[in-house]
């Protein structure tokens, strides 16, 4: 049962709600700056971001402690989106978001984003932290004259290109910055480390450079200390066609980082959320944001950790996260223009190396399998190409190597009977020949279209010479789909031709159902199916002519029913007169 949002909710829980969402809002104030200009965009669009996407989604959102806004994972893509088509163009591209988005969860899809396998999120994850760190390497040295790159090794070759405009003033001033990072980190986390470190590296530089470092006023202009006004995007069915690819990119790591964040609060604090409500509310969020002039949003995975950890207790200490935020931008707007690009540049790196999930892709790589070489396909798509074909064919190769997982799980095993041993005991080697009475093969695990050409050939290339009765056992086959049920059918059509009477034991519920669909079940015979092997062995027996088995040289069946009801074997061979053995041992022929 998912947990009511504000179940129990008193006036007491209203102060820790307050003291967590202004501890949260002042975190958010840099990162939401530093997003938008990594992004390609003014910092105050970042912010905007942060209020408006923050508090809806609080409000809105099916996660009790989400944390929503502008994040690191979606700097390349709104990057890109920025250089191709421009800001305007963006802000359409992440009103179409919300709406597939919002679709998404009407249509009760959030179980299925969270389907997306662990090695191809850690791929992209990875990608985008390179990506990101990349790009703040030319505002930690301040370097100059650079042109903004839409592909990562455009960005590599420019940083190369301008090595020779390092502002010494700039290192020195983003040494201060993630020094202060780092040991607050270390030795006083609960400060908002990123606030601390851009006050005390703008403090620096403007007491040791003055206007010699490039600042958010000299670079992007003064912060207005206002929201912008409410303004619907102009929309026209040309843009709407240019922009779906970069609206479906953005609405799917939308989806992803906000259901992961939420599956991340869950562990953190004991709740469970609903993800279709998630997806509805992210979408409502990116949907009302960019009239405000914000760019796309999702949920923060940092920002959200650091709520349940300052003691939320409900989504008013998002809400209060959002409030808080739009009370500095009104309050102390100007003062952020004096903010040095070079202060913020660590804040990123440290973001991008916190996201970047190297313990797990080292992990990975060890393991060298199949997930290894996903995940390393997606990085390698990631960083080199873009994050939609990246996880596009990373979710191809995830397919299948499943695939071939689950098709190595189907066995088709011959069931021998056993040639008692001296002292009567039933452990003696399988008897020698095949029956040319009966054929018993067991079919394990699922057939479905990867492997059901494996059971055609197996019994094909097995069954040499046609038995007067073949029984499948299918007691361990779980599922069967078209492709498997094709097969099935040939392979039972095959015999029947052959005068080769076909029975079935012990299937399922579902392979059942397939079968009577399909018509396979007719074609067989509702006679010809038995509860367990030792009927069918049994229903054979009782039909067939068995004088010519008093010659055969093999211990296999003797007529009648022994002890329990199990059918037991023909004791044509002295060795195995006194005590048969009931069928049971399977040799695999897979």
């Amino acid at each position: 049962m998912i947990n009511s949002r504000w179940e129990g909710y008193r006036l007491a829980d209203l102060r820790k709600d307050f003291i967590s969402g202004m501890t949260v809002g002042v975190i958010a104030i840099p990162l939401g700056m530093a997003f938008a200009i990594a992004s390609g965009v003014k910092p105050e669009y970042g912010l905007y971001t942060t209020i408006v996407a923050g508090i809806i989604i609080a409000l809105l959102g099916g996660s009790k402690y989400q944390v929503g806004g502008p994040t690191g994972a979606f700097i390349p893509i709104l990057l890109a989106i920025v250089l191709q088509y421009g800001y305007e163009n963006l802000l359409i591209a992440g009103w179409m978001a919300g709406i597939i988005l919002v679709l998404l969860g009407l249509l009760k899809l959030g179980t299925v984003i969270q389907y997306i396998p662990r090695p191809v999120t850690i791929g992209f994850t990875s990608g985008i932290a390179v990506i990101i760190f990349t790009g703040q390497i030319a505002g930690f040295l301040g370097l100059t004259g650079l042109e903004q790159r839409q592909s990562f090794v455009g960005t590599v070759l420019e940083l190369a290109r301008s090595l020779h405009t390092v502002q010494w003033g700039s290192v020195a001033t983003a040494a201060v910055s993630l020094g202060l990072l780092l040991a607050i980190g270390k030795w006083l986390p609960k400060l908002p480390a990123s606030l601390v470190a851009l006050i005390g590296s703008a403090l620096f530089a403007a007491f040791f450079f003055g206007d010699g470092i490039a600042t958010i006023g000299s670079e992007f202009g003064a912060i207005p200390g206002t929201l912008p006004k409410f303004q619907m995007p102009e929309l026209t069915l040309e843009k709407i066609i240019m922009l779906l690819g970069p609206a479906f990119t953005i609405a799917l790591l939308g989806a992803i980082e906000s259901l992961l964040s939420a599956v991340v609060a869950d562990g953190m604090s004991g709740t469970r959320h609903n993800s279709n409500r998630e997806l509805l509310g992210q979408g409502v969020a990116n949907i009302v944001t960019p009239m405000f002039g914000g760019i796309p949003a999702t949920g923060a995975i940092a920002r959200t950790a650091a709520n349940i950890k300052s003691g939320a207790v409900s989504p008013l200490s998002a809400v209060i996260h959002g409030l808080t935020v739009l009370a500095v931008l009104l309050l102390f707007a100007p003062y952020a223009s004096q903010i040095p690009l070079a202060g913020m540049a660590p804040i990123l790196m440290v973001v991008a190396w916190n996201m970047s999930s190297r313990r797990h892709f080292i992990q990975l790589m060890k393991m060298r399998n199949g997930d290894s070489v996903v995940a390393l396909v997606t990085f390698t798509l990631t960083v080199f190409i873009n994050l939609t074909a990246a996880v596009g064919i990373g979710l191809v190769l995830a397919a299948l190597l499943f695939i071939k997982r689950m098709s190595e799980m189907l066995t088709v095993n011959k069931v021998f009977p056993l040639r008692a041993t001296d002292d009567g005991e039933g452990s003696g080697s399988p008897a020698a020949g095949d029956c040319p009475l009966v054929r018993i093969y067991s079919v394990e695990g699922p057939l479905f279209f990867g492997a059901a050409q494996y059971l055609l050939n197996t019994l094909m290339d097995t069954v040499q010479s046609t038995p007067k009765a073949l029984i499948l056992e299918l007691g361990r086959m779980p599922f069967i789909d078209a492709t498997g049920e094709a097969n099935l059918h040939m392979l039972v059509r095959h015999f029947q031709e052959k005068d080769c009477l076909v029975l079935v034991a012990g299937i399922q519920s579902q392979p059942r159902e397939m079968l009577v669909r399909s018509g396979l079940y007719s074609r067989i015979g509702r006679s010809n199916f038995f509860a367990r092997w030792e009927e069918a062995v049994d229903h054979v027996l009782a039909r067939q002519d068995m004088s010519p088995c008093v010659q055969c040289s093999s211990c296999v069946w003797r007529s009648g029913v022994g002890r329990e009801g199990a059918s037991v074997f023909l004791a044509s061979d002295p060795s195995c007169a006194e005590e048969s053995t009931p069928l049971g041992q399977t040799a695999d022929h897979g």
